[in-house]
């Protein structure tokens, strides 16, 4: 007997451990419905005061309230972007940490850097688009060009002096002007330079014959007369662009580029965490004031579904990493 009342004792203590055991572990599920429980980081892999520090604090402002929980930006700046791309894809996937990524660190400067560590759909779960911003073409006025065609015989006639400039090597204003020389059939200088500003800044004195910059680089230039703007990098006509052509209108045919920002999250981030995000993310893209904020940075709200964005970005990583490989780009 009391060998029968020892082991139901034991049964029941086991039975007792078991359930302490499952009460004392909340469910991945549990722990997703109460996300987010923290605050949010946001890296921003570029320094501050530039486009995509403004974007990511309006978006953490608004993200934020919505959220209850406040979302800090902190900026990584480096080699490319990567460097804070890199923290990011390291993280723990738990949506505490998140990136505001653009086609330039994300998909174009691994085209271009095999010492990159991180893969775009291999590190990162995409979350949702922020918005776009097109390039513009843009020549010193004294070249004498006004539109794309004229642009063409000016590259051809000087093909031994002709230069552009570009925010570096690998950079997003390089690779575009890459492509659009490509499809044109002409070749130019590549002079790179350590950021956009000082692109335009030679661009208006005259050093530089031409470049691609973002419109949010050259947006304050637009009526100077020391530039003709030849085109938006976009097939048509861009809305921040008024009386300007796309590169259909222009006669470039297959040629429609605009930079991406967007929110990507640690791989193995869970789903209801990323459908959170995507969900709130849109909401805050649809007010008027952060659809303004973003115009007064060159940019145009998008948002969307996290798969459109992941197919965005298995687009755009094959686009460049053949024109990377047909225009023999480097890092030197």
């Amino acid at each position: 007997m009391k060998r029968k009342q020892l082991n139901r004792i034991r049964a029941c203590g086991f039975v007792f451990l078991a359930c302490t055991v499952f009460v004392a572990t909340p469910s991945v599920a549990s722990q997703d419905r109460e996300w987010p429980t923290q605050p949010i980081r946001l890296i921003v892999p570029f320094g501050p005061g530039g486009g995509s520090d403004l974007v990511g604090r309006v978006l953490a402002q608004h993200l934020g309230e919505k959220l209850g929980q406040s979302v800090v930006v902190e900026n990584r700046p480096g080699a490319g972007g990567s460097i804070g791309a890199a923290q990011v894809a390291r993280a723990a996937p738990d949506g505490y940490m998140l990136l505001l990524g653009s086609s330039s660190e994300v998909v174009q400067y691994p085209a271009v850097n095999p010492k990159v560590t991180y893969q775009a759909l291999r590190d990162f779960a995409p979350v949702s688009q922020v918005a776009t911003v097109p390039l513009v073409l843009a020549v010193n006025s004294n070249t004498g060009v006004d539109t794309v065609q004229e642009f063409v015989e000016f590259a051809k006639s000087n093909s031994a002096t002709a230069n552009y400039g570009s925010a570096g090597v690998g950079s997003s204003t390089h690779l575009a002007m890459a492509l659009l020389l490509l499809k044109l059939g002409v070749d130019m200088n590549h002079v790179p330079y350590k950021g956009s500003a000082a692109v335009v800044t030679d661009l208006l004195g005259g050093s530089l014959h031409a470049a691609m910059p973002t419109l949010s680089a050259i947006l304050a230039y637009q009526q100077d007369d020391r530039l003709t703007l030849l085109a938006a990098s976009t097939a048509e006509p861009h809305p921040l662009l008024p009386g300007k052509p796309g590169m259909a209108q222009a006669g470039v045919e297959d040629f429609d580029i605009s930079l991406w920002t967007g929110i990507l999250a640690p791989h193995g981030t869970p789903d209801v965490v990323v459908q959170t995000l995507n969900k709130t993310i849109n909401e805050v893209l649809a007010l008027p004031e952060v659809k303004q904020a973003l115009e007064q940075q060159g940019a145009v709200a998008t948002g969307g579904e996290a798969d459109q964005f992941r197919e965005a970005i298995e687009r755009d990583s094959a686009l460049w990493k053949d024109v990377v490989a047909e225009a023999g780009i480097t890092l030197q």
